[in-house]
């Protein structure tokens, strides 16, 4: 299971539409490594002045893995995260998050890293058991 969903949560979704903000605290009380990773790499995009700004560090374990893995590949998790950060989120491997400002996102850096040629570049002995 990608969330633990509080009761009132639920039933909230099954009522209607839910809030944004009820979301997200979902997520970032369900997946507290993925929360702290992608606000880290926000951070450090925010931080930094650049357009991009990545993770390379590879998770302490599984289940820190599992986190990321599900925050970034559930559309609904993904897009909650951009909004609510204000960036474009990308996904190489098993842990390379990045952030890009949305103005970026035409440009080199972001098609570069979102590129399968970028995918083949970031793979290594070390990863191929992501």
């Amino acid at each position: 299971m990608s969330l633990t969903v509080p009761p009132t949560l639920l039933e909230a979704a099954e009522a209607g539409p839910v809030d944004d903000r009820d979301f997200i605290a979902c997520v970032r009380d369900s997946l507290p490594y993925a929360w702290q990773t992608v606000s880290r790499v926000v951070a450090d995009l925010e931080s930094s002045g650049s357009d991009q700004a990545d993770n390379s560090v590879p998770p302490p374990g599984e289940a820190e893995r599992g986190q990321l893995l599900r925050a970034l590949a559930s559309d609904a998790i993904r897009s909650s995260l951009e909004r609510h950060f204000g960036v474009k989120l990308a996904f190489q491997n098993c842990h390379r998050v990045a952030a890009f400002r949305p103005s970026a996102v035409d440009g080199t850096p972001y098609r570069r890293f979102v590129s399968t040629r970028g995918q083949l570049l970031n793979q290594s002995p070390e990863l191929r058991n992501c």
